[in-house]
């Protein structure tokens, strides 16, 4: 049976598991894991939802997903049987007062056994719902273990400061800190998670980490698709909050955060929330100057037509919700004083592409001829971390040739090429590390409440200041005009990511 003895014997219970994220990631996931080895040797699932629905048939639909998204492909009949006798189902209404009788009945049977199972709730369900299921979860007494019971609770955290502040204050006097999981998603994918390795396992990187040697930092988190069918998530949302203030933060903190002492999943949160805390705030007044908004309009994919952000379903015919945000943001600490950090994310964009651009300061002398330099780039060094994951840097040679001319030429590392197979999910490295207790790469309270401090000013004067130019920007661009005039006040322009097919 392939599971693994190392992993404490667990129960996942999954709030809402007859929704979109438990079929198309976490049950899709959690076989990837099965398959590979990685599950505890006891290890069920329970699914809670309102439908009526018996096991066989939670069970049936739970295949189709895998078999749609799983990255292992189809699954076959033998393991996937193995697996799903692990699933059951608990058609149950956890907002209703008297909830919670069926699960609290179903984990006493797990329970049964030569060892209590660790107990994994994760709340994959809409804000509005996590306090009537956390509230649930105290009332039955089901988390009382601090070591052994846990909670994952998915993003949106909050939608601004204050309803950050108000969930934290619940949870937190609910649960212990350290059972609280506060997932995201983009920090369990391999090249995320290797920024940490690329700076702090070479010396050759890290003595020019600094405001010595590079000049700014461009990060890019660009989508092809449009709202598709969550315009209605997306009418309250908008891409500052979306995407901003919790994925491309995150990328900014693994970027310039200072060394970690050790691996230890606080020591390396606490050097995140170093750099949240550093940025500097940015003011109501300075907020035209640092931050563009735009809109997409209806625009052309090949030869196929696609509509604007207004005519997608259930988005407002007038609507002033944001699907384009670019940032210029200023570190005022030592490492990086003076040095503009540019992030920008967009849906409709030219590219499905998520990178970061380290741009480095110029050679301090340069001894070539006028005409030798007519080609000359800034040393660059790009984190690709989708879809065609490695890094890239990108340097300086003599071009072939009597002449002697310079031309720039890039040395590549992919993850492909160099670790034959498939690398995991990101929801499969987050899972397994919910398991084994390690909240490295999960947002711990403070850090969720300084990422919201840095994008609040800049959401007030939004909200307050309507746009009159949407649409700013045509479906299949790279944004407004508004965005590369943001870049260019300091010279600058956004680099144009290498885009490789999918």
């Amino acid at each position: 049976m392939p599971t693994t003895a190392q992993l404490e014997p667990t129960v996942l219970v999954i709030f809402g598991a007859g929704g979109d994220l438990a079929w198309r990631k976490l049950v899709p996931a959690l076989y990837d894991l099965y398959l590979d080895h990685r599950l505890p040797e006891r290890f069920t699932i329970v699914g809670i939802a309102r439908r009526q629905q018996d096991d066989e048939t939670f069970r049936s639909h739970l295949r189709q997903g895998v078999d749609s998204f799983s990255r292992r492909g189809k699954s076959a009949d033998e393991p996937w049987r193995e697996f799903a006798d692990r699933i059951s189902y608990l058609a149950e209404d956890f907002t209703q007062p008297d909830a919670g009788a069926l699960l609290g009945r179903r984990l006493q049977e797990l329970d049964e056994g030569t060892e209590r199972p660790n107990r994994i709730f994760y709340l994959a369900i809409p804000p509005g719902l996590l306090e009537a299921a956390a509230g649930m979860l105290q009332r039955l007494g089901l988390c009382r273990d601090c070591q052994r019971d846990r909670i994952v609770v998915e993003k949106p955290f909050g939608r601004d400061l204050d309803s950050a502040r108000a969930l934290n204050r619940l949870l937190g006097e609910m649960f212990v800190e350290s059972q609280i999981y506060r997932i995201d998603h983009y920090l369990g994918k391999e090249t995320v998670q290797n920024i940490l390795a690329f700076r702090f396992a070479n010396s050759l990187f890290e003595p020019i980490w600094n405001r010595r040697y590079i000049d700014h930092v461009q990060i890019t988190v660009a989508e092809k698709v449009g709202v598709e069918e969550r315009g209605g998530y997306y009418e309250r949302a908008g891409a500052l909050r979306d995407m901003v203030q919790n994925h491309l933060l995150q990328i900014l903190c693994l970027v310039a955060m200072e060394p970690p002492v050790s691996f230890d999943a606080d020591e390396v949160r606490n050097k995140k929330v170093d750099v949240l805390r550093a940025i500097r705030p940015i003011r109501p007044e300075e907020v035209h100057q640092l931050a563009v908004r735009g809109q997409y309009g209806a625009g052309q994919y090949g030869a196929g037509a696609v509509p604007g952000y207004r005519n997608e379903p259930a988005v407002a015919g007038e609507s002033v919700t944001e699907t384009f945000a670019a940032l210029k943001l200023n570190i005022g600490n030592w490492r990086w004083q003076g040095v503009p950090f540019y992030l920008r994310t967009g849906k409709r964009l030219s590219a499905k592409v998520s990178e970061v651009s380290i741009v480095f300061r110029p050679a301090p002398h340069q001894p070539f001829p006028a005409a030798a330099a007519e080609g000359w780039q800034p040393n660059r060094l790009v984190i690709r971390i989708q879809p065609e994951e490695g890094i890239v840097t990108r340097i300086q040679v003599k071009q072939p040739g009597t002449r002697f001319l310079l031309g720039a030429a890039d040395m590549q590392f992919r993850y492909r090429e160099a670790f034959r197979g498939t690398p995991p999910e990101a929801y499969e490295t987050l899972l397994l590390d919910v398991m084994r207790g390690d909240a490295t790469l999960f947002m711990r309270a403070d850090q969720v409440e300084c990422a919201w401090s840095v994008v609040s000013p800049v959401l007030e004067v939004w909200e307050t200041v309507p746009p009159t130019d949407f649409p700013d920007y045509r479906a299949g661009s790279w944004g407004p005009e508004a965005a590369d005039l943001l870049i260019a006040k300091e010279g600058h322009s956004w680099l144009q990511p290498v885009v490789t097919e999918e």
